[in-house]
């Protein structure tokens, strides 16, 4: 059975408060971590029906700063699927009162399902409707592909 991307894209807003802020005045980058992880985890487990574990955050990058009521939106979507695993993309942004966004963040994640005894459990293939989908699936194979390398060199 195959899954569309769209059946599972996940978007979360949070506004930033004083307890969100840095010494120098800016979003706490642990924060935004944990609202990245919650986001992958909500699409994963849209897509595969399971409870999900995080593998690995694979690349997160910090673009720009969120300062206090700024309002922050994390859209996540799978970009590739594996047997057991998931590669979510989360990008962040930082949306204006137009509605205008401007990306602070992007990350990749790997989430894996598993059963009620932690074991990893098959997921859905995802089915790909545009080129954007196929272009961005490629890319994850890639990042799949370096993944395993490392993993088999000790890196």
């Amino acid at each position: 059975m195959e899954k569309r991307v769209e059946d599972s894209r996940t978007e979360q807003v949070y506004v930033i408060r004083s307890q969100h802020i840095n010494p120098y005045g800016r979003l706490f980058g642990g924060y935004l971590m944990q609202w990245i992880d919650e986001v992958a985890g909500v699409v994963s487990r849209r897509h595969c029906g399971h409870e999900i574990t995080t593998a690995l955050v694979d690349n997160l990058s910090f673009k720009a700063g969120a300062y206090k009521n700024d309002m922050v939106v994390l859209e996540g979507k799978l970009t590739y699927v594996g047997t057991t695993s998931m590669e979510v993309r989360v990008d962040t942004y930082v949306e204006d009162y137009l509605g205008i966004r401007r990306s602070i963040n992007r990350a990749f994640l790997v989430m894996v399902a598993v059963d009620e005894n932690g074991k990893p459990v098959p997921v859905p293939g995802l089915k790909l409707e545009t080129e954007q989908e196929k272009a961005e699936w490629e890319a994850g194979k890639k990042r799949y592909d370096l993944r395993k390398k490392r993993r088999i060199e000790g890196y």
